[in-house]
């Protein structure tokens, strides 16, 4: 999955990147999406890894892309850099909390720049559709209905908008979220906020007023972290105990930045590799073949599954059929966190 990092200029996005995947950021690519990869660390993996001791071992990534900050006195500017991460899959607002500024306004203003490129987005497309039905006599009717049915629908999209609705207040039917799915808009987009923090706000409680805007709301000294991390085990210990460290968040923020864009895993195992796939919540075992390989969904037949721990209970595959934790599954079955699968097709 891709994961857009975006915020203000001066927020600490760019040293919040190189902190979760170790690419130092370039000022030149940054300004066209600059991309690192991280891994996601899990111990179901690790544990499977060690019991299959494969050739290979291969986690969950999240493709992260650092993009432009955005200027507060440049909005019209700011679109053409928001249009960068259009195609991403989730968002990662980073904002500035090391000078005691107000989280809660920041926040606030950073989603009007959200609400502001996909108003521009979605005025464009009503504006041609417009200009489109006064010249509708010489087009078919199927289009013109067509015209007339992303039209309306549009329209009350514009509405939301322009009254500072989040777009999860329009209700929409399926086939209407079908039809805006090309505008990538921004406000549909799973997002995760962080406040970058330095040592000195280390341990103290974000604000009420800001958590009650983003419960879900993480901090990260990322900088300072990075720093520890280049010292020897001993030196880093003791630099954390004199400030109140109980442990480094790199990888409880990867976990918690993956859990938020509304992602699951599933396992494939055996001697040659153990692997960690990345899936959206909800998919199928067909979406999942599909990651594996597109040949194994087009011929899937079904899915032997067993949950991550019912397998270490019981230790083997053999034991997950004698025991009735072994389970074979259809197309339509629902994957689950931490299912290992094994993909039947035909060929």
């Amino acid at each position: 999955m891709k994961i857009g990092i975006v915020g203000f200029a001066g927020s600490g996005k760019s040293t919040v990147f190189q902190w979760l995947t170790g690419v130092k950021p370039d000022p030149a690519a940054s300004q066209r999406g600059q991309v690192g990869i991280a891994k996601i660390p899990d111990d179901r993996l690790t544990w499977l890894s060690n019991h299959f001791k494969p050739k290979k071992t291969t986690p969950a990534v999240i493709e992260f892309m650092d993009t432009p900050g955005l200027v507060q006195t440049e909005q019209r500017d700011n679109p053409r850099r928001l249009g960068i991460i259009r195609d991403a899959d989730g968002l990662l607002i980073v904002l500035n909390g090391f000078a005691g500024g107000d989280l809660a306004q920041e926040l606030h203003k950073f989603r009007e720049e959200l609400l502001f490129a996909d108003l521009q987005i979605v005025s464009n497309r009503v504006g041609k559709l417009e200009d489109q039905a006064v010249k509708k006599k010489s087009k078919p009717v199927k289009e013109r209905e067509a015209d007339e049915v992303e039209l309306a629908l549009l329209r009350r999209i514009v509405k939301a908008l322009e009254e500072e609705q989040t777009l999860a207040n329009v209700t929409l039917k399926e086939e209407e979220e079908k039809g805006i799915r090309s505008f990538q808009l921004l406000l549909l987009k799973p997002q995760l906020v962080l406040a970058a923090i330095g040592d000195g706000q280390l341990g103290q409680a974000l604000p009420e007023k800001f958590v009650q805007l983003a419960p879900q709301a993480l901090s990260a000294a990322a900088k300072l972290e990075m720093e520890l991390e280049e010292l020897s085990a001993e030196d880093r210990q003791t630099f954390m105990q004199d400030l109140g460290l109980k442990e480094l968040t790199r990888e409880r923020t990867l976990r918690d930045i993956y859990q938020a864009m509304k992602q699951i895993v599933f396992f494939t195992v055996g001697e040659d590799e153990c692997r960690a796939w990345g899936i959206p919540q909800g998919a199928d075992a067909v979406t999942g073949a599909a990651q594996i390989h597109t040949d194994l969904s087009r011929g899937f037949v079904r899915a032997e599954v067993v949950a991550y721990e019912d397998f270490r209970k019981v230790g083997s595959m053999k034991e997950a059929k004698t025991h009735g934790v072994y389970r074979l599954e259809g197309k339509t079955y629902l994957v689950k966190d931490g299912d290992i699968m094994h993909i039947l097709a035909s060929t």
